[in-house]
């Protein structure tokens, strides 16, 4: 009797040796898939050139917030070929970035099969009939993080290019999430895309 406990506690130890090892090797990969809607009217020809970002009166209010998301907006606006704008130059667009944290709960009747727990409608494995039983209710939190920027020519004040990023994920964004949204958002950058579209960006490898 004491080998199959012992064999049983062998599969066990390589069981969780495996998802140790398999939670290791995710744990420096990371990726921000989000849906990305861009609109506008980028002239044909014209380079991406010098810009500065602009707050609106309810930003000003909220300085660190903004620099918080100006700081995430601005290496995907280097890598979509802007430049900062010099001191004491004017810049050739302006641009206001904006951003929207949401956090709801998924409940157990949200899945069509309540199979989360609760007390619902649930399966006895994949032939058992189904049957009613009170069972423990988990909530799931969700997080919804949007963020939107505009380009506006700064000489003429006129619109040129819009555009927006929306995930969702089981943590609250942080700056790499920001930053990652921002640099989708701009991925097609000056082309128009299909509305909305997919777009993933693979975040560079934690230590």
């Amino acid at each position: 009797m004491q080998q199959p406990e012992r064999l049983h506690r062998r599969w066990l130890l390589t069981g969780l040796l495996a998802a140790a090892a398999l939670m290791a090797g995710c744990a420096g990969v990371r990726s921000v898939s989000s849906e990305v809607s861009s609109y506008g009217d980028w002239p044909a020809g014209r380079t991406p050139g010098s810009f500065a970002f602009e707050r609106l009166p309810s930003q000003q209010a909220q300085a660190a917030e903004s620099e918080r998301l100006e700081a995430a907006a601005a290496g995907a606006l280097a890598k979509a070929g802007f430049m900062p704008v010099e001191a004491g130059k004017d810049p050739d667009v302006l641009v206001q970035v904006g951003a929207r944290d949401s956090r709801f709960v998924v409940q157990p009747w949200d899945d069509p099969l309540w199979w989360r727990g609760g007390f619902g409608y649930w399966r006895h494995g994949p032939w058992g009939s189904p049957r009613w039983a009170m069972s423990l209710q988990y909530d799931f939190p969700r997080y919804q993080t949007q963020i939107g920027m505009l380009l506006r020519d700064r000489a003429s004040g006129k619109p040129l290019y819009e555009t927006r990023a929306v995930t969702e994920s089981n943590v609250r964004a942080d700056s790499a999430t920001l930053g990652a949204l921002f640099e989708a958002a701009l991925m097609d950058f000056p082309r128009l895309g299909m509305n909305p579209r997919r777009v993933v960006v693979q975040l560079p490898p934690t230590p």
